[in-house]
């Protein structure tokens, strides 16, 4: 049927009232098109009485009556105002100035199915009706409506829930959560008077007070129904001031006289007299608790009663055995770190005096102890380490390795007092520890007693007649305070009463390097008369033969050397680097074909092959031989270092990879990796790998040289600093340019921080 402009089609009698102004699907206040939110409301939908005017269901009329209309609109006021008050008359949950930001927080933030949400609240509505007094199904179902933003409704079903289990404590708590402030005291009132032995309820009743005063009148409540509650007590004490605090711990520890943190805390406030019968108390109330033990023991450590102390630590031990307590190691090793930081360092050497001995067996006790006193001193604990050290000399006195432990220890974290003091000890227990001896002298010597140091060796001549270490020591001592007279002498007594190929090499190398050629070459000649297999004394003769340019005598000295110590590789290549000095490069590679072949698969006479065609350059070659090279030494860290050296500047970063892929822990890769980084200016990754390179091996002298010269141009004053401090505390004795320095006789007296400055001089910038 057709349906005309201005007409109403209905089947409903018009005199029911369903299509009346306040009732019905088209009524001004209800149904889908009502003025309340509708998609049709009369005020704001799209079917608007200015849209429909003189249009009316089921009744045509053509007067409007605007007395019912403005009669709606303050229906519709009155109902919005009620939504938004609180149940309180005459408070309003609206923020005037927030109004905006606060409609912001009451879009629903649930992204799911509508469906979903329609599902879980049919079923929670069905278990709270199946079980009324399950508390988790109502705080389930209000945590439901607060995440899809019906907060009211979230309050409104909780509070019921609250209802129906005045007993449940997390039920009071989730009301308490979602309503504001002030609803949320009324709320805890009625909690802690449903439930008034609840902790956590008088918690949150505390929480929720915003002044100091009305929080204390809360515990105060609360304690008296809850007197023996630890954590009532803390929260009230905490709010004290101290004289406060200390007349509530005096009653909370009558009420709570099984808590250790009350009584600990009570002795904190106490004077020293009352602290002491504070404890006394506590540990007949607690015997089986170490805490207070302990902290009887850091309460007589503050008055400086250190054998007090000891004897509190011991007791407590077999009080608690007594007490069938177990003594656990770890516990009380924490304990002891724990009392050393808190500047208690006797309590921490009595606690590890007692306990480091427990539960370790005899053959196991100097490797744990060690592994303790490394333990304590990653963790800053230098006292419990230097303890532990104490204990292990106590224990095994004779074992010279744990003397030369406690010495080093003593020497990175003591004062140089100490530090004689153990040395002196030492040499007194162990005499025929020469190590001891030479690590006091050089310390003396280090500290400008030059006498001091001439008497320590003196006393360590008795005890050890024929050490070598020794004899070398004095006449170091001598060589460097310009007492080489005293150094003569003192060689000469020790070539005849410990005669060694070394002692011989010495005396040379002294007369070598004062200028006295003649005499050092005869020593040589002397030295190799009796030791002819010793490959450093044909080292040096041919190198005083090579300074004097008698070649002749030098290549003789070499070629006799390399036929008695054929296995000694340096030989070799100096022999092969006279003939090449001499234009013979044929004879050099000869000398070294046959030194590989004597010698298979060693990196050094590889490397030396390959440079000596570099320097002839014949490039070809070098990476002919480079390829054999690595196939045969595939781990050589030198060879991948000279072969990325020789490489383009688009294949090092390549090799390099493979370079590290096959040595990764080699210094030499690492310091060329550093270097290409370097090349970079990618500073802070060269710094990371160069502080590597040291890090990998302190002895590689070439690696602090090249840290050094980095500082010098990227770092700060402190930085270089800190990279001479560590170096000279190394005191490295390899790497090809390092040892070029430091074994170069006009720089015989150099010391490290001379021949690291040196050393850095001769690197180049990388590019």
């Amino acid at each position: 049927m057709a349906m005309h402009y201005g007409e109403t089609s209905t089947t409903i009698d018009p005199a029911s009232g369903m299509t009346s102004t306040f009732s019905g699907f088209q009524s001004t206040l209800g149904g889908l098109k009502s003025t309340v939110g509708g998609m049709q409301s009369t005020l704001g939908g799209l079917m608007t009485p200015g849209w429909k005017s003189g249009i009316q269901s089921g009744v045509a009329s053509k007067d409007l009556d605007l007395t019912k209309i403005g009669t709606a609109r303050n229906k519709i006021m009155d109902m919005k105002l009620v939504q938004v008050s609180d149940s309180i008359t005459g408070q309003t949950v609206v923020d005037p100035k927030g109004y905006l930001t606060d409609l912001n927080s009451m879009i629903p933030k649930y992204g799911g199915d509508i469906n979903d949400i329609k599902k879980a609240r049919k079923l929670l509505e069905s278990v709270r009706q199946t079980n009324p007094k399950h508390p988790p199904a109502w705080i389930a179902s209000a945590s439901l409506e607060e995440t899809v933003g019906k907060l009211q409704l979230a309050r409104n079903l909780i509070m019921e829930g609250c209802e129906k289990n005045p007993k449940s404590e997390d039920l009071w708590l989730h009301a308490i959560r979602i309503h504001p402030p002030e609803s949320a005291k009324t709320i805890v009132t009625n909690a802690v008077r449903a439930i008034p032995h609840s902790v956590r309820i008088w918690l949150k009743a505390a929480d929720i007070e915003q002044d100091k005063k009305a929080k204390r009148r809360v515990f105060r409540k609360a304690l008296e129904q809850i007197p023996t509650s630890v954590r009532l007590w803390k929260a009230a004490i905490e709010l004290e001031e101290p004289e406060e605090a200390r007349i509530l711990l005096t009653r909370a520890v009558e009420c709570c006289s099984t808590s250790t943190e009350l009584w600990l805390a009570l002795a904190r406030l106490e004077t020293y007299e009352n602290a002491r019968k504070v404890l006394n108390k506590a540990r007949e109330h607690i015997p089986t608790d170490r805490q207070i033990w302990l902290s009887a023991a850091r309460l007589e450590e503050t008055r400086g009663q250190k054998e007090t102390v000891d004897k509190i630590v011991e007791r407590s031990l077999a009080v608690l055995r007594a007490n069938m307590v177990e003594i656990n190691r770890d516990h009380w090793l924490k304990d002891a770190i724990d009392a050393e930081q808190s500047g208690c360092p006797m309590t921490s050497k009595a606690i590890i005096k007692h306990v480091i001995g427990i539960a370790i067996e005899d053959q196991d006790k100097k490797a744990t102890w060690l592994d303790d006193a490394k333990s304590f001193e990653s963790q800053g604990a230098t006292e419990c380490a230097r303890a532990v050290f104490e204990h292990m000399i106590d224990e095994m006195p004779q074992r010279q390795s744990v003397w030369r432990e406690a010495a080093a220890f003593e020497k990175k974290y003591g004062t140089v007092d100490n530090y004689e003091s153990l040395l002196k000890r030492g040499c007194e227990t162990v005499p025929h520890a020469e190590e001891l001896w030479l690590r006091h002298a050089k310390s003396r010597w280090l500290n400008e007693d030059v006498t001091g140091a001439r008497e320590i060796l003196s006393q360590a001549f008795v005890h050890n007649p024929n050490s070598e270490q020794i004899w070398m020591a004095a006449v170091k001592l001598e060589s460097e305070n310009n007492e080489f007279n005293r150094a003569r002498r003192l060689l000469e007594k020790a070539r005849t009463a410990a005669p060694s190929a070394r002692l011989w090499m010495k005396s040379a190398h002294l007369e070598w390097c004062l200028g006295k050629l003649d005499a050092a070459k005869k020593l040589l000649q002397d030295g190799l008369m009796r030791y002819e297999d010793c490959s450093k004394l044909y080292m040096m003769l041919g190198q005083i033969y090579t300074q004097e340019d008698n070649y002749e005598e030098a290549r003789k000295t070499f070629a006799s050397g390399v036929r008695h110590c054929p296995a000694a590789i340096p030989l070799w290549i100096l022999l092969s680097r006279l003939e090449e000095s001499q234009n013979n490069a044929t004879k050099a590679r000869s000398d070294l074909d046959k030194a590989r072949l004597r010698n298979p698969k060693n990196p050094e006479l590889w490397l030396e092959s390959i440079r000596l065609e570099r320097r002839q350059g014949l490039d070809p070659q070098a990476s002919e031989k480079m390829a054999r090279a690595l196939q045969e030494c595939q781990k050589s860290g030198i060879l991948w270092s000279e072969y990325v050296n020789m490489s383009g500047p688009h294949e090092r970063r390549r090799i390099s990879i493979d370079a590290i892929r096959n040595c990764e822990h080699d210094p030499h890769v690492l310091l060329v990796s550093a270097r290409l980084l370097w090349a970079e200016r990618k500073v802070k990754k060269a710094r990371e790998w160069l502080e590597r390179v040291v890090k990998v091996d302190t002895d590689f002298g070439d690696g602090w040289a090249n840290l050094y010269k980095f500082e010098q141009l990227h770092g700060t004053e402190e930085q270089i600093a800190k990279v001479v401090q560590k170096c000279v505390e190394a005191e490295p004795r390899h790497g090809e340019l390092w040892q070029s320095i430091a074994k170069n006789v006009d720089n015989w007296r150099k010391r490290t921080e001379e021949v690291l400055k040196m050393a850095a001089g001769n690197i180049t910038i990388p590019t």
